[in-house]
């Protein structure tokens, strides 16, 4: 796809649907005079804020904050463990009970007090990460005062609302995996957020013939682009760590109910799907930012989430050049959160996650697996990205 004076569309959603708004989305952003040969996406593309999901944008000497995104660094975290399916209970309760008392999850209105996604008193965990974190973000909240009152030490290691998720899984041979998906949290929504409206104001001084405002960008040079690469990276080194603060929360966790001795990392990745970092390609030094997009380089190890109730693949990137070097984060929504509750029911839910100890109440319905595309068909239609090495099915599925 390619349209007058625009940079060229090249899309990998052979037999996988795309709506028509995520299509004059793909447009807008490949109209940018800042996008490099050419843009990339990915089959779980759809409909986002300014710029679709599933797509990879490589930027000269320019990064577009909203493309980024206010979920800065989020991203998936599995690991193999040395239990099989017959190690596990019989009865997958209390196990689901042990992880949720372990991580916080989900979010409290502020009218009702104290929030549950946060921690009220953080654990050592927690600490020891937040040590690692503390300096940078202390200078980050001196450019920007804003940022020190949002929820930041206290988000590290929970895992939040939506589609965020922690899943105990088996693979093809029976193996048991842990698996789980959060991002920055409170303070990367807060950075997010902060930079995409001071992105804004800067082009409606200097770049009026948008076609939408959501992607005005930061120029190297810029008054806030320094400061937007090194609030973006710490945000990115924030998820990275949240996820790894949880995954130790829930091996512990798992340890007090299989009494089994087991070890961990047996296999292990630690991946983002919505960021950006400084990448060469086609021998020019680019900004590439995935939105809802992994990092596929030849020999790296990605994982690709289905939904609740549907296979979930670690894989091995081929490094496609023409994809950047990139995969899909998943299967892709196919309708909004609203559809999704207005068209199904929690008897649908039920159904849908048939043999998954996981929450089947009308709170979940906005996940339904039928609001997602078909992991198989997104999986065939990139197959010359990545090559399969695990496929996993939950068995548990803790959501926010």
């Amino acid at each position: 796809m390619q349209i007058g004076g625009a940079a060229p569309i090249k899309m990998w959603t052979r037999g996988v649907p795309v709506e028509e708004d995520a299509r004059q989305q793909l447009k807008n952003i490949a109209s940018l005079p800042v996008v490099f040969k050419h843009v990339a996406v990915m089959p779980d593309v759809h409909l986002g804020i300014g710029a679709t999901i599933g797509t990879v944008i490589p930027t000269i000497k320019a990064i577009i904050p909203a493309a980024v995104g206010v979920d800065i660094g989020c991203g998936m975290m599995a690991c193999k463990t040395t239990l099989t399916a017959s190690d596990l209970p019989d009865n997958l309760g209390p196990l689901r009970s042990a992880i949720e008392k372990a991580v916080p999850h989900g979010m409290t209105p502020k009218k009702y007090g104290r929030d549950k996604g946060g921690w009220e008193t953080p654990p050592a965990e927690t600490d020891a990460a937040w040590t690692r974190l503390a300096d940078e973000f202390r200078q980050l909240c001196e450019l920007h005062p804003r940022l020190e009152k949002t929820n930041h030490y206290k988000h590290l290691g929970t895992l939040g609302t939506g589609n965020h998720f922690i899943e105990i899984c088996l693979d093809e041979n029976r193996a048991v995996w842990i698996m789980l998906h959060s991002g920055s949290r409170g303070v990367g929504n807060a950075i997010g957020t902060h930079f995409i409206e001071l992105a804004k104001q800067d082009a409606r001084l200097h770049q009026q013939n948008l076609p939408d405002e959501n992607l005005a960008y930061f120029e190297e040079g810029a008054r806030y682009f320094g400061e937007y690469v090194k609030a973006v990276g710490w945000a990115q080194k924030f998820a990275a760590a949240n996820r790894e603060v949880m995954m130790t929360r829930v091996i512990n966790a798992m340890r007090k109910v299989i009494t089994k001795p087991f070890e961990t990392h047996v296999e292990a990745v630690n991946c983002h799907h919505n960021y950006v970092q400084r990448e060469t390609h086609f021998g020019q030094e680019v900004f590439v930012t995935r939105k809802g997009a992994v990092s596929a380089e030849k020999g790296q190890l990605g994982i690709i989430p289905g939904s609740m109730g549907a296979k979930s693949y670690i894989v091995r990137g081929k490094g496609h050049p023409d994809s950047f070097n990139s995969c899909s984060h998943g299967a892709g929504r196919t309708m909004s959160r609203t559809q999704a509750k207005k068209l199904f029911t929690e008897a649908d839910q039920i159904r849908a996650t048939e043999g998954v100890e996981c929450r089947k109440d009308a709170g979940v319905i906005d996940e339904i697996p039928m609001a997602y595309k078909d992991i198989d068909a997104v999986m065939a239609a990139q197959a010359d990205l990545v090559d399969v090495l695990h496929t996993l099915k939950q068995v548990v599925c803790v959501k926010g």
